[in-house]
């Protein structure tokens, strides 16, 4: 599969943390659809949570991918299935392999804007992030409409004031903006957020390996 597109969108579905929000309506397990452009492509992420647990979908070329997270950032794992090439793998993230992910997470501020906006039908308000690694500011976009569990944002946000809906995610020194298309609150089917036995388990450098030798 195309790396640059896979590290990418891996990028959408890793770590959460709880957010803070006066929200009028409270998810509690749901399914939130994101999109984004990638290469030139406009892909679909779904992320189906609940309160302890969230796996992420979306297509990276023939490969149908699940990133599998807890909301205690314990537990990571990829489920990368290619029926065309009967493949099924499932690498799941060692502790330190864990806390090296987590590390790698920008270290944002927020300063609070006064524009606003409509944006999927949510009232956004505009927040200014800076990362104190880079340097580097990004706008985002919140609403207080909503609220969700710690599994449906990135950690990196927990303090940001709202939920986002028009934002910027970071993996490996990429960042993509995406936009949240609809929340909807629903229970996932039976076997969303394991991983199935006829998956084999394999490691995290057999994933590289496997999405393109890439990091």
């Amino acid at each position: 599969m195309k790396n640059k597109l896979f590290t990418a969108a891996l990028g959408l579905a890793l770590t959460a943390t709880a957010i803070s929000a006066s929200a009028q309506k409270v998810y509690k397990e749901g399914i939130m659809v994101i999109t984004t452009n990638m290469q030139g492509q406009t892909v679909e992420l779904k992320n189906y949570f609940r309160a302890d647990s969230a796996a992420a979908t979306f297509s990276a070329g023939p490969a149908n991918i699940k990133v599998l997270t807890d909301a205690k950032h314990s537990y990571m794992a990829v489920l990368v299935d290619v029926a065309v090439a009967s493949i099924k793998k499932a690498a799941v993230y060692s502790p330190a392999e864990v806390e090296e992910e987590m590390s790698k997470m920008p270290v944002l501020t927020f300063t609070p804007g006064t524009e606003t906006k409509v944006i999927s039908g949510f009232n956004c308000k505009k927040v200014v992030a800076k990362d104190s690694k880079s340097g580097k500011t990004f706008d985002i976009w919140v609403t207080n409409d909503v609220s969700a569990p710690s599994t449906a944002v990135q950690s990196y946000y927990a303090n940001i004031g709202g939920f986002p809906v028009q934002f910027v995610t970071f993996r490996e020194g990429q960042s993509t903006e995406v936009t949240v298309k609809s929340l909807t609150e629903a229970k996932a089917p039976a076997g969303t957020f394991g991983i199935p036995s006829d998956f084999e388990k394999i490691t995290l450098d057999d994933l590289k390996a496997l999405s393109g030798g890439g990091n």
